[in-house]
């Protein structure tokens, strides 16, 4: 039976409906708006009310701080990705953005998740370059491919760069146990949790420059419909790839 999240005042019946609800927060307002209702905002104020103790006991960086301002919603960015978000504005001017999800949850974000985006970061602009190959490769005379699960034709624009095989969760699971670093990574890898830092990098080089290295050797990209990607479920078999999308 799914146990109620009380947030605040409110009582929500799953962590679903408490996600939900703060993606609908989220989308009533515009990136650089300020969240102006009052009730938005003191809804915001009791999660990271309540987030702040969690970040705290694990020594991660509170966002509140104990000094709420007030909130705002804003596009992240970074190397071929935006999605917008909460900031919250602390009364010296200060400003930091925050996962709802993540605070729902009640999930700090921890040196594995870190790891994990740095990952992501070191190979970004390499999975730019590999699509843009691909349609220049495979697309028809109007600058379309196939997505590898429907054979619907896709524009660039349209079109979502899939790790086929291996998952890219693998990859860095892989990565790590290669290293030794499965159960712990060592101290000055990855940048450490910061104000504004949307996307976690690797503070040495030379272990953004192997995940290159090895991202290129083992992983099988594929074009998928923008609808396909987020409709498909993992499976646990190695799927075929009539045009493999190689990494340059």
């Amino acid at each position: 039976m799914a146990k109620p999240i009380e947030i605040g005042s409110r009582s929500f019946g799953t962590q679903k409906s408490a996600l939900e609800h703060y993606q609908a927060l989220l989308h009533r307002y515009q990136d650089g708006q300020r969240i102006s209702d009052p009730g938005d905002h003191a809804d915001l104020v009791a999660l990271i009310e309540r987030y702040d103790p969690i970040l705290d006991e694990v020594g991660e960086p509170t966002k509140g701080d104990g000094q709420i301002g007030h909130f705002e919603r804003r596009l992240n960015t970074g190397t071929g990705w935006s999605t917008p978000g909460f900031w919250v504005v602390r009364q010296d001017g200060k400003a930091t953005d925050f996962s709802y999800i993540y605070a729902v949850k009640g999930q700090p974000g921890g040196r594995s998740k870190d790891f994990y985006g740095a990952c992501r970061e070191a190979v970004a602009l390499d999975l730019i370059r590999a699509k843009k190959q691909a349609f220049v490769e495979y697309g028809d005379d109007q600058g379309r491919v196939e997505c590898e699960l429907t054979g619907v034709l896709v524009t660039i624009d349209d079109a979502h760069l899939d790790h086929a095989w291996p998952y890219f969760s693998h990859l860095v699971s892989g990565f790590r146990a290669a290293r030794g670093w499965s159960r712990d990574i060592p101290d000055g890898v990855v940048s450490a949790p910061a104000d504004g830092q949307t996307t976690a990098t690797f503070i040495d080089t030379s272990v953004a420059d192997a995940f290159r290295a090895y991202h290129h050797d083992q992983a099988i990209l594929r074009i998928l419909s923008r609808t396909a990607n987020l409709q498909t479920a993992s499976q646990a078999r190695r799927p075929r790839v009539a045009r493999p999308v190689r990494v340059p």
